[in-house]
């Protein structure tokens, strides 16, 4: 299983299928919010992995019930509520993996077919049951579980193999030592401008702002890109800076998402000032 997970990660092959249907995506949601939106920025967590509890858990349910004498009734409504119920599911995914890297692409679109034909087979199953043919519903909804099932595993291998979706930065919050570490003289730090200092080799992203000064971690929470190149800009009236790699943009004064494709916050760090200088630690 290893060896084939690492051929499709490698597979290039799939890369000018899945380039077209990134365009298309890109085309489909033209407006940067309807992106946040599906990303989860709004919930401060990835709304895709919320939203396919509903198709997973009744689906399951549903063919727990197959297995029951008299449950006909309940089981299809189940099977209906998990097949509606994975619309918006479908929609959240293909909006966040377009933002995956190369490789993560080519996992994820094969992650997306084996979930698309579990959809497809409980949308017959459902049908077929509606018109009261249930032995046959039940077989093509145990198929649909077993597509979907084996849909989840490849997205589980994207996110706990690949980092797809997880906070790519706050690992290295385990790299700081304990208690406070000396960042940099209060004074040599420039007005509202960008300035990366490394403690235990890790980069902190330094922002002054008059008297308040702000400490994130410096490697972008979506895909670890370097935060301390990005540009600093006003949104909304607030503050940001924004990735230079895929335009994840996070407030300055206390890391909170404002657009993605980044939907968890950007990790900052507690500040003092000893001495004239100022030090940072762990949360």
């Amino acid at each position: 299983m290893r060896a084939v997970l690492t051929k499709l990660e490698q597979a290039k092959q799939l890369d000018r299928v899945g380039d077209q249907i990134q365009r298309g995506i890109w085309s489909a949601l033209p407006r940067r919010w309807m992106r946040d939106l599906l990303h989860g920025v709004w919930l401060g967590h990835p709304l895709h992995p919320a939203l396919v509890q509903v198709p997973i858990g009744a689906w399951s349910a549903s063919a727990i019930l197959d297995l029951l004498p008299g449950q006909r009734r309940a089981s299809t409504l189940l099977v209906a509520v998990g097949t509606f119920g994975a619309v918006p599911a479908v929609i959240a995914g293909w909006n966040d993996w377009a933002s995956l890297s190369q490789s993560q692409r080519r996992v994820g679109l094969v992650h997306a077919i084996a979930n698309g034909i579990g959809l497809a087979l409980y949308g017959a199953s459902l049908g077929t049951r509606l018109r009261g043919r249930h032995g046959i519903g039940r077989i093509l909804g145990w198929s649909g579980l077993s597509a979907a099932s084996g849909g989840a595993f490849l997205g589980a291998h994207l996110a706990y193999k690949m980092g797809a979706g997880v906070n790519q930065a706050v690992p290295e919050l385990h790299r700081l030592d304990e208690g406070w570490h000396p960042v940099a003289d209060l004074g040599a730090l420039p007005e509202a401008s960008l300035v990366t200092r490394k403690v235990n080799e890790v980069p902190v992203l330094i922002y002054r702002n008059g008297d308040r000064v702000t400490a994130m971690l410096e490697h972008c929470a979506h895909q670890g890109g370097p935060l301390g190149e990005g540009d600093v800009m006003k949104v909304d009236g607030l503050v940001c800076v924004v990735c230079p790699w895929h335009g994840s943009t996070f407030r300055l004064d206390n890391g909170e998402v404002v657009h993605g494709p980044s939907a968890t916050d950007q990790q900052t760090l507690p500040t003092r000032v000893m001495g004239g200088v100022l030090e940072i630690r762990m949360p």
